[in-house]
C-alpha cells in the first residue's frame, strides 16, 4: 500500500458522527447550537464529523445555507477531528463547485452520493463519468456514499471495482445493508469502506473496514468509540458485547424513527437537537417520552 493510501487510512479509521443539523420550531438554523455541539463532540474519541450528510438533512438546506453549516463545523472542529463534507448534488458542474468549495473551506475529505431526480438513467455508465469529472478536479480526496434508502439506487460491485481504481477516490460510506463484503473484494484492500450503520459495524470492521459513519454517534460517541477501540485492541468478545448494545439502541432510535429520533436522543444526552426541518415531523411528546424510557433502561441515559 502506498504512503498516500495509508494516509488516508490513518484518517478514516474510527468513528465519524454525521453531524445533525438544528433548527428551531420554526426551521430557523441555528448556528450558535451546532457550534456548542461540536465542541461537546471536541471531547470525545470520535475520529471526525460527516457534514452535510443524510442525518444532516442536507436536502433540505439552501445552498448558502450549506456553506454556513460546513464553515461552523470547520470552525470550531478540533484540530485532531477530520472533517468530510457532503458535495453530492443532482448535476456534477454543480458537485463540481460545491467540492471545489469545501475544499476551499479546508475540509479534508468530499463526500459524494449519487444522482437520484434521474435515478432510472444513472446506469454504471454514467455513474463512473459523474464520479470521475468531479474526482478529477477535486482538491481534495473523494469518498463515495452508497445510500440506497435516499438515493434510490445501490451501487453495482462492478461500478465500485471500476471506480476505486481511481487516484482520487479513496473509499466509500455504505449503508446498502449486505454488500459490504463485496464491495471490499471488488475494490481490494487499499479502498478504505466505512459502514454506514450501527447494526453492522463490528462485522464491517471484521470484514475489513476502516471505520463507520454512524448516526447514533451524535448522542452516543462513547459508546460507539468503545467498540472500534476494543476491536483495535483484539478484545474481540468484548467488542462483540458493547456492538449488541449499539445495535439494540441503533434499532430504537435511528431504526425506528430516523432523523427525528436521533435529535430527539441528543436532546436527552445535553445536547441541541431540537426538531427536523418540515417536512419531517419531530416525534411526539408520548414517542419521546417512551424513547427517553427505553434508553435509560438501557442505560445510554442517566436517572
Amino acid at each position: 500500500m502506498s504512503q498516500e493510501k495509508m494516509s488516508y487510512r490513518e484518517k478514516l479509521s474510527g468513528v465519524f458522527a454525521p453531524i445533525a443539523t438544528p433548527f428551531d420550531e420554526e426551521g430557523n438554523l441555528l448556528l450558535d447550537q451546532l457550534a456548542s455541539n461540536i465542541r461537546k463532540l471536541n471531547e470525545s474519541g470520535l475520529r471526525g464529523y460527516l457534514v452535510l450528510g443524510t442525518n444532516g438533512e442536507f436536502k433540505s438546506l439552501l445552498e448558502a445555507e450549506r456553506r454556513k453549516v460546513l464553515e461552523t463545523v470547520l470552525s470550531v472542529s478540533a484540530k485532531d477531528k477530520v472533517v468530510m463534507a457532503g458535495t453530492g448534488r443532482e448535476s456534477t458542474y454543480e458537485s463540481i463547485i460545491a467540492s471545489k468549495e469545501a475544499a476551499s473551506m479546508r475540509a479534508d475529505f468530499v463526500s459524494l452520493i449519487a444522482p437520484s431526480f434521474f435515478a432510472k438513467k444513472m446506469t454504471d455508465q454514467v455513474l463512473l463519468r459523474h464520479f470521475r469529472l468531479i474526482a478529477d478536479v477535486s482538491p481534495v480526496p473523494v469518498l463515495l456514499y452508497n445510500n440506497p434508502e435516499v438515493a434510490v439506487l445501490t451501487f453495482s460491485t462492478s461500478l465500485i471495482g471500476e471506480i476505486s481504481k481511481h487516484p482520487n477516490i479513496v473509499g466509500m460510506k455504505d449503508t446498502s445493508k449486505g454488500n459490504f463484503a463485496s464491495y471490499l473484494l471488488a475494490a481490494g484492500p487499499e479502498f478504505n469502506l466505512l459502514a454506514g450503520s450501527a447494526s453492522y459495524f463490528f462485522e464491517a470492521l471484521v470484514m475489513g473496514g476502516v471505520g463507520g459513519v454512524l448516526s447514533i454517534a451524535n448522542f452516543a460517541p462513547d459508546a460507539c468509540c468503545k467498540v472500534f477501540d476494543l476491536w483495535r485492541a483484539g478484545k474481540f468478545e468484548e467488542a462483540r458485547t458493547e456492538q449488541y448494545r449499539l445495535m439494540t439502541l441503533n434499532q430504537k432510535v435511528s431504526g425506528k424513527f430516523g432523523v427525528a429520533g436521533v435529535k430527539a436522543a441528543m436532546d436527552f444526552a445535553e445536547f441541541y437537537g431540537g426538531p427536523p426541518r418540515a417536512p419531517l415531523f419531530p416525534l411526539t411528546m408520548d414517542e419521546k417520552i417512551k424513547l427517553r424510557e427505553e434508553l435509560t433502561v438501557a442505560g445510554f441515559l442517566k436517572e
